[in-house]
């Protein structure tokens, strides 16, 4: 494979998808960028994004819940990010594997090692080049939204233990990440991005 694949991680409400759009206006003029999102990026998945956040879908067990978010990752990394990869384009996604290990693991407390492996069985290992971590306590970033989808109504605790569960994997591989403080300016963080991916 001749792309490159950047993901951009964090709690809710980090501003991923400002940083996102930002960074493919700066890379569009090196390549042919595509850009995409989990869950969702596929017409399977933006179905499974439907049941997985929306409140009336009521309780889901942990362990659903993540095969959930494996399959979409499956299908997404099948129909769409690994062909373009293949074409050597830059991909450019909102969430990937680190949201599964924060959010089913930390945040639901589901075995690491076990969802490790389903998440690379069900992406066929596929590792990011660059992962950037937008870093905001989500008392700030969640306690800001007004409507709450399924899983960003999961409460405080919940979500304090993603961002730890994000901060950890980081620390694990630093030399894959790039973390962030989410309330720098725009400008602050895209810059850092930028410099960081070129």
């Amino acid at each position: 494979m001749s792309g490159r694949f950047i993901v951009f991680e964090g709690g809710d409400g980090v501003g991923k998808s400002t940083q996102v759009r930002l960074l493919a206006q700066a890379l569009a003029d090196r390549g042919d960028v595509l850009v995409t999102a989990e869950p969702g990026g596929t017409e399977l998945g933006e179905r499974l994004r439907k049941l997985l956040l929306d409140p009336a879908t009521g309780d889901i067990s942990a362990r659903t819940e993540a095969l959930l978010y494996a399959a979409d990752k499956a299908q997404h990394v099948a129909q769409v990010i690994r062909p373009a990869l293949e074409r050597g384009q830059w991909v450019i996604c909102d969430r990937y594997v680190d949201s599964m290990l924060a959010y089913q693991g930390a945040g639901r407390t589901l075995d690491a090692a076990e969802l490790k492996k389903l998440a690379d069985w069900a992406t066929g290992g596929l590792v990011p080049d660059l992962t950037v971590l937008l870093d905001l306590d989500p008392s700030v970033g969640v306690g800001a939204k007004r409507e709450l989808d399924r899983l960003e109504a999961a409460g405080e605790e919940f979500h304090q233990r993603v961002r730890d569960g994000f901060l950890a994997l980081a620390a694990a591989a630093p030399e894959r990440y790039l973390v962030l403080p989410a309330r720098a300016s725009v400008e602050q963080i895209a810059t850092a991005v930028l410099r960081r991916v070129t």
